[in-house]
């Protein structure tokens, strides 16, 4: 069954059809995190298992997606949008604070998020890759998102006369990559050292990417 079953309308046990969608979504939604994010994985996954897992049937299944690559994709945006919450909400408090600090607040943040559940890096980071063109688009455009927030970072530190200006396009495109992938090493045990190491290794650097050697502040 490829196509997606039209979903039941009308209030039923005091909820509305659309608060019944929302909550059949969610459980599927936790149980692909389950599954997908540990044993046996995305593609070890049927549907059957994952609606199982979900305490829904098939039929409520296509009555929210198409395909488990649907479940995948919507999966990996939640994943991400948990951690760009948590790293927007830091860096709000942390408005005013020198550039050091600042990005201490940011990696602290994030690295939080991603490693507080191991679900979480094998879904952004492992599950995601190759499964298809459409969901290498949609990894490859939430990890821009990623580099537009470290350039609009730089760019304010250099308004700020903290950082060096030029254009730092590629530089963050390669930092996003060093970031994922020390922390996906980290939490797979492979990197001997504590989770505020593997911070303040990443505030390094960034500060040695944003302040070349040769460079003073503003006033500095």
């Amino acid at each position: 069954m490829t196509g997606r079953l039209k979903a039941p309308t009308g209030r039923y046990g005091g909820r509305s059809a659309e608060e019944r969608q929302a909550e059949r979504r969610r459980r599927f939604l936790d149980a692909a995190l389950e599954l997908f994010g540990g044993a046996p994985g995305y593609r070890g996954t049927t549907v059957a298992a994952l609606s199982q897992a979900a305490g829904l049937s098939t039929r409520q299944f296509y009555e929210e997606f198409r395909t488990l690559e649907d479940v995948l994709a919507a999966l990996h945006l939640r994943v991400n949008g948990w951690a760009e919450q948590a790293v927007r909400h830091a860096l709000a408090a942390a408005d005013g604070l020198p550039l050091a600090e600042r990005a201490g607040v940011l990696f602290r943040a994030y690295a939080r998020d991603v490693t507080c559940d191991p679900r979480r890096i094998r879904v952004t980071f492992v599950e995601i890759v190759g499964v298809s063109p459409r969901l290498e688009e949609q990894r490859l455009a939430r990890r821009a998102r990623w580099v537009d927030l470290i350039r609009a970072e730089a760019d304010a530190a250099v308004a700020r006369g903290e950082a060096a200006p030029r254009d730092y396009r590629l530089a963050a495109t390669a930092f996003i990559g060093s970031v994922n992938g020390l922390l996906h090493d980290w939490s797979a045990g492979w990197v001997d050292a504590t989770l505020d190491e593997v911070v303040d290794e990443l505030v390094r650097l960034l500060l040695g990417m944003l302040r070349p050697e040769g460079w003073r502040p503003r006033g500095g």
